[in-house]
């Protein structure tokens, strides 16, 4: 990929209250149900970037967002992760309220009728849409995540005849994609109600859609029987799940589908090997249950941190675990800090409330990479570090591995890079006597420290 993942479409914020129902309420035939959580997540195009940032990919965001508490709280919680260019939004933030009991949903209550405003031509709005037009001519690839609020039809004209893949995913509120689209990815009931002659099947639906929207490519999404593709031409085939998802909670599928297809196509992949990956990226994500299994730590306006600015690594993590909070650490030399330091550590912190940095200490590297190394001092190492805003401590340990100060500070999880596995790791064991959990996040492609100075030295 040489330019970022670019979302356009409508963002919303989710919201899950959870609790238990072991009574009925004395004046309705309804349950009772006693809140004991309440959890807040993108929905949308956001949940989209979220999801793609999350696969170690940089993400621009081209939504509608209000000035209200829900689009003050949706952007806190994109923001650690996902770049986003926020175009002006007339009336609220549209907010999706789910109340759940034992892992069922109960009744859903949507409130906010925000759409978005604005246009192109106009002054006031030219910076915005300037952004935008940056993002999409940035671009590796562009999807369309359309909700139907307005995003997709301000920008229709600049996402026609894009030299990138563009993958399209519709709503039925939404408009019909641009012509000459890479992907269109309808759900099975979506496709049913974009086709204008009676559903027959899956294949009909697909090659009739090929034709009528002039895309390259349909994949209708089936849930747990996979995906339907047609392709320009004629070629269709069914696209099976690679395994039976034990999940029942599919929010956030299609989503996860469409971001994960578009990426691929990013990638240089095949458009039968991209809908493959998305069926089995969407499938494991049912599996780990939908977009109600991710637990994000509530934004930094929503939820003061519970230790005071300069803390040392130890006490943000007594203070963390006080609160009832989940603590993040991650270790490593962190030698000539690069791009793909700075994306894993946001990604880190945007899985907890506190993320503390354990580095290597000079010793420590001399020991583990020779007599050349470190090329910067533990002490500027730390200094950096300390000055990003996702990492909220640093310790420096002078052993060969992370272990004993992992037992001392029991993270609930510990992230490292892609390029590791848990079996090759030595603290993993620490990790998990520590009643942790080991988060392997992807690196980023093309960054290494290794590779910076390889290059340095090739350029004197």
């Amino acid at each position: 990929m040489s330019g970022p993942l670019v979302i356009v479409g409508d963002s919303l914020l989710d919201v899950d209250v959870e609790g238990t129902a072991d009574r009925l309420c004395p004046d309705a035939p309804v349950p009772v149900v006693e809140g004991q959580a309440e959890h807040h997540r993108p929905g949308g195009a956001g949940l989209a970037a979220l999801l793609a940032a999350r696969d170690g990919t940089p993400v621009v965001l081209v939504t509608a967002v209000g000035d209200d508490h829900s689009g003050r709280c949706l952007t806190g919680l994109l923001s650690p992760t996902v770049e986003i260019v926020r175009l002006p939004l007339r009336g609220a933030t549209v907010r999706k309220t789910r109340v759940r009991a034992r892992g069922q949903t109960l009744v859903r209550i949507d409130t906010g009728d925000g759409r978005a405003m604005g246009r192109p031509g106009r002054a006031a709005d030219a910076s915005a849409f300037g952004r935008a037009a940056d993002a999409l001519a940035s671009a590796s690839a562009v999807l369309v995540a359309d909700y139907g609020r307005g995003v997709a039809d301000l920008l229709r004209e600049p996402l026609r005849g894009l030299d990138v893949p563009l993958v399209w995913d519709p709503h039925p509120r939404g408009s019909l994609p641009v012509p000459g689209c890479a992907l269109v990815t309808p759900s099975e009931a979506e496709a049913r109600g974009m086709c204008g002659e009676p559903y027959v099947s899956p294949e009909r639906t697909a090659r009739r859609l090929v034709r009528d929207l002039d895309a390259e490519a349909v994949a209708i999404t089936l849930g747990e029987r996979g995906a339907m593709l047609a392709r320009r031409g004629g070629r269709f085939g069914p696209v099976p799940v690679p395994h039976t998802a034990p999940g029942t909670d599919a929010c956030g599928a299609g989503d996860r589908f469409a971001a994960a297809a578009a990426l691929a196509l990013a990638d240089g992949a095949s458009t039968e090997d991209a809908v493959a990956r998305a069926v089995g990226e969407a499938t494991r994500f049912v599996a780990e249950g939908g977009a109600a299994g991710l637990r994000l730590p509530r934004p930094a306006a929503e939820s003061p941190a519970p230790f005071a600015p300069g803390a040392s690594a130890f006490e943000v993590a007594a203070a963390v675990r006080a609160a009832g909070g989940r603590l993040i650490a991650t270790g490593g030399c962190f030698d000539l800090l690069h791009a793909g330091h700075v994306s894993l550590l946001r990604r880190a912190r945007a899985l907890g409330d506190a993320l503390v940095v354990c580095v290597n200490s000079d010793d420590s590297i001399r020991r583990l990479k020779g007599p050349g190394r470190p090329l910067v001092s533990e002490l500027d190492r730390v200094e950096v570090l300390r000055a990003l805003g996702c990492v909220d401590a640093v310790t420096v340990f002078d052993e060969d591995t992370p272990s004993r100060v992992i037992e001392r500070l029991c993270p609930d999880v510990w992230v490292k890079g892609g390029d590791y596995d848990e079996r090759s790791m030595p603290e993993a064991e620490a990790v998990r006597r520590s009643g942790g959990e080991v988060v392997i996040l992807p690196t980023v492609p093309g960054y290494s420290t290794t590779g910076l100075i390889a290059a340095a030295q090739a350029a004197s």
